[in-house]
């Protein structure tokens, strides 16, 4: 291994635990609680090497953002088999999303720490960056359901603006989880989930 590639490899490691640390407090403190001199101190990094990777506080929950996007787009591709009908589709996603906020919780909860924020802390150009990637696995599944239209097996509807409806559906039913303890019997969540997925396609049915 040459000294270029040993330092790109320290880059990318160094960038990888400062992300790994403003994850650990974000998740803890909350965002408006996390700064940058608390980011330097967990990780053990002077505030001038985090500055020397990231521009600010808001860049670098925005890197953990679209990590958490980009590896659910993954999950999702990695799914989904292309000869399946689109109902099948559709059912890989919905288990990929289950799966990706159990397995992955710590993404899972900052995205939707963002999305329930009352306003945006990221400047345009980086929110449109989350956006894009954030579009992929709705766009992904608003395909799914524009290829069940095309091929007669749904009806004529809006594919986007369903695929919106669905994947909050998928949202609001995870959110529930944390009932199982109380209200919800032991698992019970799971058959919710799927259930809930059942009627949007009984209704989406041509």
């Amino acid at each position: 291994m040459g000294a270029k590639e040993r330092r790109e490899r320290e880059k990318e490691r160094r960038k990888n635990h400062i992300l790994d640390t403003a994850r650990e407090l974000l998740l803890e403190k909350g965002l408006n609680a996390t700064s940058i001199n608390q980011i330097a101190r967990r990780s053990e990094l002077s505030i001038g090497a985090i500055y020397f990777y990231y521009k600010d506080k808001e860049e670098i929950f925005a890197a953990l953002q679209v990590e958490g996007l980009e590896l659910l787009y993954r999950a999702i591709l990695a799914a989904i088999d292309k000869k399946a009908t689109p109902e099948k589709k559709i059912r890989a996603i919905a288990q990929v999303y289950l799966r990706f906020s159990e397995e992955n919780k710590n993404y899972f909860d900052i995205i939707n720490y963002f999305l329930a924020s009352p306003g945006t802390i990221f400047s345009p150009v980086l929110k449109k960056e989350i956006d894009a990637h954030g579009n992929a696995s709705i766009a992904l599944l608003a395909d799914t359901i524009r290829e069940g239209i095309d091929r007669g097996h749904f009806k004529k509807v809006d594919p986007r603006r369903h695929a919106f409806i669905l994947w909050s559906t998928f949202n609001g039913v995870i959110q529930i989880k944390k009932l199982e303890k109380t209200i919800l019997g032991k698992g019970e969540h799971q058959s919710l989930y799927m259930e809930a997925l059942e009627h949007f396609l009984s209704g989406l049915r041509a």
